[in-house]
C-alpha cells in the first residue's frame, strides 16, 4: 500500500476491537485505491500481542522491540488476530476474531540481544515471529497457531464458504 494506515490503538480499545477495526480499515483502504473497480474478494487481517492490558503492535525501533521482549519473557501473553473478508458480489464485509495465548521461556538478556540482532522483530506484532526464530522462545501455545502467525486459516476458510466460495473451484 502506498500510504500507511495510522496503527495507533484508541484509548481503552481492547485488542480484539483494535484488530477488527484494523482488518476492516485495510480492506477499505484497498477499495479506495481501486477507485470504483470492484474486485470479487479482498481479505484484511491484523494481529496484536497484549500483556497486562498493554497492546503491542509493530515495534518502531530496536529499543522498543527489546522492551517488548523483556515484558514477554517468562510470561503468558495474549495474541489477538482478526480477519475480514470483503465480498464484492454483495458488497459486504464479514469478520472473525481469534484469541490465543503464547507462553515464553524466561529469556536472558543475551538471548534477547541475539534475537534483536537477527532483525526478525521488524514489522511484526510483539517483536517476534512464532513461525521463525522466535519459536525458540515459546514454551506453549493455546489456541490457533495460524492465527498467531497472522491469518486464522480455519476461520478464513469458513468465511469463504459462508460467503459463497466454492472450495472445489480453486483456479
Amino acid at each position: 500500500m502506498p500510504s500507511m494506515l495510522d496503527e495507533k490503538p484508541r484509548p481503552n480499545q481492547t485488542p480484539r476491537e483494535y484488530t477488527e477495526e484494523m482488518s476492516v480499515r485495510k480492506i477499505n483502504k484497498i477499495i479506495d485505491q481501486l477507485r470504483g473497480r470492484m474486485p470479487y474478494w479482498i481479505c484484511g487481517a491484523d494481529t496484536v500481542i497484549s500483556v497486562d492490558g498493554e497492546i503491542f503492535g509493530k515495534a518502531s525501533s530496536r529499543d522498543q522491540a527489546g522492551e517488548m521482549l523483556e515484558k514477554l519473557r517468562g510470561r503468558e501473553h495474549e495474541v489477538s488476530t482478526s480477519v475480514a473478508l470483503f465480498n464484492g458480489r454483495n458488497q459486504t464485509i464479514d469478520r472473525r476474531s481469534v484469541q490465543s495465548s503464547v507462553t515464553f521461556a524466561p529469556l536472558s538478556e543475551s538471548e534477547i540481544d541475539w534475537y534483536l540482532n537477527t532483525g526478525e522483530w521488524q514489522g511484526v506484532a510483539g517483536a517476534y515471529k512464532i513461525q521463525g526464530l522466535g519459536a525458540c522462545f515459546v514454551t506453549s501455545i493455546k489456541g490457533s497457531y495460524s492465527a498467531i502467525v497472522g491469518l486464522p486459516l480455519r476461520e478464513f476458510y469458513v468465511m469463504l464458504i459462508e460467503n459463497g466460495y466454492q472450495y472445489g473451484d480453486v483456479r
